[in-house]
């Protein structure tokens, strides 16, 4: 057990690493985005969520490509991208870009 942790903690993307913190530091993203669920739509930036799921997409293919692959960083902007994704059409149905059709029925 004390040598697997060891292990870790040395290897190239354990707790000494930039691979590490900077996953763990970006979980606040998804942490504030699951906070703001419960928040009125009204006050949801639609610049900011855009930007930060653009933001997202593109860390998600940096963990991918960056050697030795940062799954934990992929999770962690995989997870993001899901909360402003649902954050996003929140905000257009506020702001009236996304409106439900009622069908009315015509008069005959």
């Amino acid at each position: 057990m004390a040598s697997s942790f060891r292990a870790f903690l040395n290897s190239p993307v354990g707790p000494k690493t930039t691979h590490f913190w900077g996953p763990v530091a970006n979980w606040g993203f998804v942490l504030a985005g699951l906070v703001d669920m419960n928040k009125p739509p009204e006050i949801i930036s639609g610049n900011m969520t855009s930007a930060i799921c653009v933001y997202s997409a593109l860390f998600m293919r940096f963990a991918w490509m960056v050697q030795p692959r940062n799954y934990l960083l992929l999770e962690c902007h995989a997870s993001n991208e899901t909360v402003q994704l649902y954050q996003l059409p929140r905000w257009a149905r506020a702001q009236g870009y996304l409106s439900e059709k009622k069908e009315e029925a015509s008069p005959q």
